[in-house]
């Protein structure tokens, strides 16, 4: 049995947090436009690498630090600018809807001279997991798994889902009709 990785310590989240904003210091030189840093964090967890996210008032960039601490390199030649590439397309397009990696990601991905790779593919077994829950629902023909966010979707009445075999509302519980 192997041993869990440890998070990455102070000293190499201050270089992450750097390459985070060396990152967006060359994209606003590009292109001519001043972009903010956005807040780093270093609280993901589970299979993900990094992530960027806004609110609509303030934006961040989330990193994993027990996957930075397993393959570090990697994560700061390959998220960060990744990341980085997500929150310059948001603070561009904010208003358009543009898809996640698609040409306009690709484009601050080759500012930024980084493979536009989207897939963070590693042997992840050492890194702390969170395993969500999950509840069983049925429709017509058999029954379906639906994670906790999906299942609360469901029962404060903001989201529905169809089996896509038979075409039918799932409904909570575990029989098949």
């Amino acid at each position: 049995m192997s041993q869990t990785i440890q998070p990455i310590g102070a000293a190499q989240r201050r270089e992450v947090e750097a390459a985070t904003a060396d990152c967006v210091a060359r994209v606003s030189r590009a292109l001519g436009r001043e972009f903010p840093v956005p807040s780093v964090r270093f609280d993901l967890r589970g299979r993900t690498a990094g992530m960027f996210r806004s609110d609509g008032r303030s934006q961040w960039i989330r990193y994993n630090p027990w996957i930075f601490a397993k393959y570090y390199r990697e994560n700061l030649e390959g998220t960060v600018p990744h990341e980085v590439a997500h929150y310059i397309v948001h603070s561009l397009y904010r208003r358009r809807r543009v898809a996640p990696h698609g040409r306009e990601w690709q484009a601050v991905m080759a500012l930024l001279g980084a493979p536009p790779e989207v897939t963070f593919d590693r042997d992840l077994s050492d890194i702390p997991q969170r395993r969500q829950r999950t509840h069983a629902y049925h429709c017509g023909c058999r029954q379906h798994d639906l994670s906790t966010t999906r299942h609360n979707r469901v029962r404060r009445g903001s989201g529905s889902y169809l089996c896509r075999a038979c075409g039918e509302a799932l409904r909570p519980g575990s029989g098949v009709d």
